[in-house]
């Protein structure tokens, strides 16, 4: 009689679409929903805040969470810090640090995935954890160094400006406007994508039992190409707005800037990249809100196109199995590429090497244009070429 493992069972459901991975996922969604739409409206003048005063409750609940546990901490005014968005922080960074545990054990062998995977957890923990919660506690706004424009909308509203600072003002500036198109130019978007991004170090870290649920159709890329450039014109579209209206205040009677911040920050950034881009983790794989919804994905994909990135492949050694194509969570037919010998430059494509990692004779690399020897170990060399298996 052979006997069944009960937790291979519950793993094959959680990672295969089965019960345990539906529950996953609507209670993914509840908690983004309680999250990121509850508001304590007294008096709701329109259905979305009817619809934030009925889920304020469960919000208040999150909130009286973060207050038990961060209670003691205030900043240097007396004023208390706890909130359910430091709640979430934590929640965050935890889930990517615990991830990030979890593919050192599973990819120990690859240095390149070690590397990126612990750059990955050190700038959750510090840039997008630690120094917003400093800055906060020196009653500074919170800023998140690791998130920038188009993904961080507000970086560039000048509705913020006097509250962020010229340093953090010029920041914004020069990130999204120097930083951005240089580094994506040398490296492809796996720079930020892969190795800075908040969401991609999640979905690299919590949602690697689910990157192989990827749709790869090619209907899934034609709606993809529409909508991810349809969400970057629209972020350009409020920017620019934002920008013409000046620092206008919060909630003016009437003005078309802060309709465009509300509607934008419910749909896109509360819907999309919350409800949607995470919570769908179980049943579409990580990359939902990357692949089909995220502005800054969408720029650095263009960029990249004209850049040095790109996916080499060995010509004649192919074997056809599919396992690149399956663990591609962007939804690249990688093993199409490899069977004609052809490397390749896709703008979805976030470079986190895991083609590379899985193909079982070597016929994957990253690759910047440049040529590095195979032993060395670097930083330079861990940005220029993708290593496999260790070498």
């Amino acid at each position: 009689m052979i006997r069944q493992d009960p937790v291979g069972r519950v793993m094959h459901s959680v990672s295969r679409r089965g019960v345990a991975a539906w529950l996953i996922c609507l209670l993914l969604s509840l908690f983004y929903v309680v999250l990121y739409l509850g508001q304590p409206w007294e008096q709701p003048a329109g259905p979305i805040q009817r619809v934030e005063a009925a889920i304020w409750p469960a919000t208040a609940w999150l909130e009286g969470l973060s207050s038990v546990l961060f209670g003691w901490l205030r900043d240097r005014s007396g004023e208390p810090m706890a909130s359910r968005w430091t709640l979430y922080g934590l929640l965050y960074t935890l889930a990517i640090t615990l991830g990030g545990l979890w593919m050192w054990r599973k990819y120990g062998h690859n240095r390149y995935q070690v590397v990126r995977t612990a750059v990955v957890m050190t700038v959750q923990i510090t840039l997008a954890f630690s120094i917003p919660l400093l800055l906060r506690f020196l009653s500074y706004p919170e800023y998140y160094l690791s998130y920038l424009w188009p993904l961080k909308i507000d970086a560039l509203d000048p509705r913020n400006f006097d509250a962020f600072g010229p340093v953090l003002v010029g920041y914004g500036f020069v990130a999204a406007l120097v930083a951005v198109p240089v580094l994506t130019i040398l490296y492809g978007k796996r720079w930020y994508c892969s190795w800075v991004c908040g969401c991609g170090g999640l979905a690299n870290t919590f949602g690697e039992p689910w990157r192989h649920l990827s749709d790869k159709s090619s209907r899934a890329w034609r709606v993809e190409r529409v909508t991810v450039h349809a969400t970057l014109v629209v972020a350009i579209l409020c920017t620019a707005l934002w920008l013409a209206a000046g620092p206008a205040p919060a909630g003016a009677a009437g003005s078309l800037a802060d309709d465009a911040r509300r509607w934008y920050g419910l749909i896109v950034v509360a819907v999309l990249s919350g409800v949607v881009g995470v919570a769908l983790y179980p049943i579409a794989g990580t990359r939902v809100w990357c692949r089909y919804f995220c502005p800054m994905a969408a720029l650095l994909g263009l960029i990249q196109k004209l850049g040095r990135f790109r996916v080499r492949v060995k010509k004649g050694m192919c074997i056809s199995c599919g396992l690149c194509s399956e663990y591609c969570e962007m939804g690249i037919d990688v093993r199409a590429y490899a069977q004609e010998g052809r490397s390749f430059t896709r703008a979805s494509c976030v470079g986190c090497g895991l083609c590379s990692e899985v193909c079982p004779r070597g016929v994957l690399q990253l690759d910047n244009g440049g040529a590095v020897a195979s032993g060395g170990l670097s930083l330079r060399s861990f940005l220029a070429r993708d290593y496999a298996g260790g070498d």
